[in-house]
């Protein structure tokens, strides 16, 4: 079945509202009767009366009264739909897309310091899904994991990390039996547990446990579940709260890296320069941060 026109539906939930044709067309900026016709061409096209036509008001038919509370909600989805469209492209606001991880695990947890430092900053934070070497034309400033740059030469490299398996603080785990727990490993990055190991003493195959999104890996080795391979600057802030724990100290260099690419239709906000200015200092900020635990023997 073909869905009414949105006059119809418009005419109707104004009526509905109403029980009244006048006070409906007084409201639609339209004659009583052309809002009637709208209603009676609605009703031809459900196949049922929606009203009852009483000689001083209007009643709601059963089918009438259904229908009100869908054809709302259909207009609230359309209004907060179109508001949203106008909102975010009529506001100064600056579009960043990465995946989700990052956004998740690095980005937001550093937003508080983001604007402090500048407080009339306004994010739109899009993490959709594309793959590795499609350009989102929307996006101002995109923040990708990638292993080589040359696919655009204008991104600026942002991250340096190693690799290593993390686990809950309470977690039980030696080097010689890790290959008989659950391991937990993200299949979109390099980052494997053989990659990990090739330098460790030979260990059994073990069962590994895959994942779309190293957040999903994460998660399940602060439960407690096993072992996620994490790297630096996705868990920088949850070994630093103590909710994730290195368990050995080995670990390998990362191949990938996060890379920072300016749009160039964003080349003169001053927003855009700022947050690159910032995301680069918060990522040094971070690495000297585990640079000096380190060396106090500790891990961050």
């Amino acid at each position: 079945m073909n869905l009414p026109p949105l006059n119809q539906l418009r005419a109707f939930e104004a009526a509905a509202r109403h029980l009244s044709f006048t006070a409906a067309a007084a409201e639609l900026n339209m004659t009583q009767s052309a809002v009637s016709q709208q209603i009676k061409s609605l009703e031809n096209h459900l196949g049922q009366p929606l009203f009852y036509r009483r000689p001083r008001a209007l009643e709601l038919t059963v089918t009438g009264f259904n229908f009100v509370p869908v054809v709302r909600e259909a207009f609230q989805t359309l209004e907060r739909g179109t508001r949203m469209l106008v909102d975010s492209g009529t506001t100064r606001a600056l579009h960043i897309q990465t995946n989700l991880t990052f956004s998740t695990n690095w980005l937001a947890p550093r937003l508080p310091r983001l604007y402090a430092r500048h407080p009339d900053m306004h994010l739109h934070i899009t993490t959709a899904i594309w793959d590795r070497m499609e350009r989102v034309d929307e996006a101002d400033i995109e923040i990708r994991l990638l292993i080589s740059p040359e696919a655009d030469p204008q991104a600026k490299r942002l991250t340096w990390d190693t690799f290593y398996p993390v686990c809950a603080p309470d977690y039980s785990v030696q080097l010689d039996t890790i290959a008989q727990h659950r391991l937990f490993y993200c299949t979109a990055m390099l980052t494997t547990w053989d990659a990990w190991a090739e330098t460790q003493p030979p260990m059994p195959a073990p069962k590994i446990n895959h994942t779309r999104v190293l957040g999903t890996a994460l998660a399940a080795a602060e439960a407690g579940a096993g072992l996620a391979m994490a790297h630096d600057c996705m868990v920088h802030h949850l070994l630093e709260n103590g909710r994730l724990v290195r368990p050995f100290a080995h670990s390998a260099q990362m191949q990938e890296a996060y890379y920072l690419t300016l749009n160039p239709r964003a080349e003169g906000k001053a927003d855009a320069a700022h947050f690159a200015a910032w995301i680069t200092e918060e990522m040094a900020r971070d690495y000297a941060s585990s640079e000096r635990n380190a060396r106090l023997g500790t891990h961050a």
